[in-house]
């Protein structure tokens, strides 16, 4: 028989998935956490999922199992946990320098022919394997059957500079912002490979008449999307690890590429999150100072709650410790750029793809979901 959607007078809240490569693993544990302490039937408690470059791809996920959290959780771990760089990208020394040396010919060609977008890696394989573990059609369905109402992917525009947030719901307008907006759109595999193009790393996509890549590059506001498809709470699993501790007397080094890379990297997927956090912060105490008859004539305006889930561990550090299970081939395109086993860039913890490492992440979500599980339930009103 199947389930009926519950009938409840919760707040209506959203799931915000953020980007970071392989680190999107450690958004797996959270959920896993999440997901164990629900019964075995029930639905995810989410009723608007909001996703960003590798996590627009769990946040996917989670959209087509939507009918049931445990379910919803394992598929997902499944794939984290069997992961190796080939999945993602070509990772052989003839796969990678066969790439590299096509973008190169290309650069000789004339301006006036239309080259295929290039980028350091070819992640061709990613497609694949999205295709064949995700079923994107059930997104629909579970949006008819009112286990979702809305579920977005963020993209930037390389051709307007924009940030676009791509939604599929049974009952949202579009929205236009400065350097924003949101527009109705199939949740299509295109759309997921545009959200999670890294920048420099894989290839930008085209959709329609625009190139796009990773969503976090232009986003300035990461809770808009949420904001704007009727979410009353967000709870966040964010991948910005915890900053390292600097022994007294500590004398940096001049950073290279590969440590100028690593931070910017860093900023995209981290930085825009702090700042939009702390305008909601004032939004909601400016609201909380309005007199009650203004707010019953403007009922678009609401405070909304947030909870932020980060690690508690350096990823970094993890990297090392995985370093060798990186292919080889990779590990030597990364040394061109001055990234070694123990070198301060966070880059390695981008791209390493690998079950070691990516297990490793699940167990640290897992754990800090466990430790946070009270204060996660209580928020999503599940007490």
């Amino acid at each position: 028989m199947e389930k009926k959607p519950q009938n409840t007078q919760r707040s209506k809240m959203a799931l915000l998935l953020t980007g970071g490569g392989a680190r999107a693993a450690y958004q797996v544990g959270v959920l896993k956490a999440l997901a164990l302490s629900m019964p075995r039937n029930a639905r995810i408690p989410f009723q608007i999922i909001n996703g960003t470059s590798a996590g627009a791809i769990n946040s996917a996920a989670m959209a087509c199992y939507a009918s049931c959290m445990h379910l919803a959780v394992r598929k997902i771990e499944w794939v984290w946990r069997q992961f190796h760089t080939h999945m993602v990208y070509k990772s052989s020394f003839t796969g990678a320098s066969s790439y590299i040396l096509g973008n190169m010919m290309r650069s000789f060609q004339s301006d006036y022919l239309n080259h295929p977008p290039a980028s350091l890696l070819d992640n061709s394989p990613l497609r694949a394997l999205l295709n064949d573990v995700l079923d994107l059609s059930r997104i629909d369905r579970n949006l008819h059957r009112k286990y979702l109402d809305a579920v977005s992917v963020t993209v930037s525009s390389y051709s307007t500079g924009k940030s676009v947030a791509v939604f599929q719901a049974n009952n949202a307008e579009p929205w236009q912002r400065a350097k924003r907006e949101g527009v109705v759109g199939q949740i299509t595999l295109d759309l997921l490979m545009a959200s999670s193009a890294i920048p420099m790393v894989f290839p930008s996509v085209r959709l329609k008449h625009h190139y796009y890549g990773d969503g976090s590059v232009h986003q300035l506001s990461p809770l808009s999307p949420s904001i704007h498809l009727g979410a009353d709470k967000i709870f966040i699993i964010g991948v910005e690890q915890p900053k390292r501790h600097r022994e007294v007397g500590y004398e940096p080094h001049f950073p290279g590429v590969s440590t100028v890379a690593g931070h910017l990297l860093d900023g995209v997927f981290a930085d825009t999150l702090h700042s939009d956090l702390e305008r909601l912060q004032r939004v909601n105490r400016t609201i909380g100072l309005l007199p009650t008859n203004a707010k019953n004539k403007h009922k678009e305006l609401k405070q909304i709650s947030t909870l932020v889930i980060n690690p508690t561990q350096n990823f970094n550090e993890l990297a090392a410790e995985c370093y060798e299970s990186m292919p080889l081939a990779v590990r030597a395109l990364l040394r061109t750029i001055g990234v070694k086993k123990h070198s301060e860039s966070s880059l390695p913890s981008y791209l390493m793809f690998e079950k070691a490492y990516t297990r490793r992440l699940i167990e640290f979500g897992y754990q800090d979901g466990l430790n946070r599980l009270d204060e996660i339930r209580d928020f999503l009103e599940l007490n």
